[in-house]
């Protein structure tokens, strides 16, 4: 079975983008472009909500002055979207679905192939965590204090018990938590 990995960003005071939607706060420089790319290697589905979507769809499918590894990654690789909203995703490689998300996911994680990914999308990522479908959790802690913003987990509705798997460091002060989730 393939496993299902949710990265995201956050701030040390845990807001995964600030109070008007900001992502401008992001801790990247060669170092973590190296990191994102061995990362991504191990990768050959993405999965987003709408929302996940839509924003990395509108920076992702322009050309980017960021590492031209990372930006051939995200436009080549094969995208699944979850919307009940959407009509359509003109993203390249992109494939829209909707119905039963558990269904979905499962079906989709019993498939051939590498890791699944979930990049930012964070009701998505709760929603799968809650259904026990999210394998690990990568959170990208970065050296920087919003004061207000969105909390990573605000839509949780229940406790949930971590595991810490590995740290990984950086000189740029971002320090990687991941963690897989504990069965209740």
């Amino acid at each position: 079975m393939r496993k299902l990995v949710s990265y995201t960003m956050v701030s040390l005071d845990g807001y995964h983008e600030g109070p008007n939607g900001e992502l401008d706060w992001a801790n990247v420089d060669a170092e973590y472009f190296e990191f994102a790319n061995q990362q991504d290697a191990s990768i050959d589905t993405l999965l987003f909500g709408r929302a996940g979507y839509e924003h990395m769809a509108a920076f992702w499918s322009v050309t980017q002055d960021s590492d031209p590894g990372i930006t051939a990654f995200m436009n080549e690789t094969p995208k699944v979207v979850v919307s009940q909203t959407l009509t359509e995703a003109r993203w390249r490689n992109s494939t829209l679905v909707n119905g039963d998300l558990g269904e979905m996911v499962r079906e989709l994680k019993s498939r051939p192939g590498g890791e699944i990914a979930l990049f930012g999308s964070v009701k998505l990522t709760t929603s799968l965590l809650e259904m026990g479908l999210v394998d690990e959790l990568r959170v990208m802690v970065n050296p920087v204090l919003l004061g207000d913003g969105v909390s990573l987990f605000a839509s949780l509705n229940r406790r949930m018990r971590l595991e810490l798997c590995r740290t990984t460091t950086f000189r740029s002060g971002n320090v990687l938590l991941t963690y897989r989730p504990l069965e209740d």
